[in-house]
Order: C-alpha cells, then structure tokens, then sequence
C-alpha cells in the first residue's frame, strides 16, 4: 500500500490516496505509458483507477459530473 499525490485536473488541487499497490508498479505503468489502466492496476476500482490517470478524488468527480445513475425518484 503506498500513498499517490497527484494534481487534479479539475480543481488544480493536490490529493492523496492510498492505494493497494506498489511503487515500482506505478513507476513502470507511468514510465511505459501505453498500457490500459485496467489491465496494468485490475485489483483497483474505477475511482482509484481515474485517480492515477487525473488526480480526481470520487468526491470531486460526483460534485462535477453526479454519480452517473439516473435518479428513479423523478417523475416525468
């Protein structure tokens, strides 16, 4: 488990995370650059993978863009 620090893309902000895996894997995904997120980190979530690639927190993603499900309380 190590801490990652990226800079949102959103907001400009520093945020932290920690995540289930190593250093030298972050190292090597960041270095060889053409390898799909989902395959070189399968073990990680959707939020912890868009964290490495933008520096989004899921926090800052559901205030910008919701949460992505479609509410079933509305009515039309």
């Amino acid at each position: 488990m190590i801490q990652v620090t990226k800079k949102s893309i959103i907001s400009g902000k520093t945020n932290t995370m920690s995540l289930p895996i190593t250093q030298e894997h972050l190292d090597i995904y960041e270095t060889v650059g053409d390898i799909l997120i989902q395959d070189a980190f399968p073990n990680l979530d959707k939020y912890q993978r868009e964290f490495i690639i933008s520096g989004i927190t899921p926090k800052e993603w559901n205030d910008t863009f919701g949460n992505g499900e479609e509410d079933d309380t509305l009515e039309n």
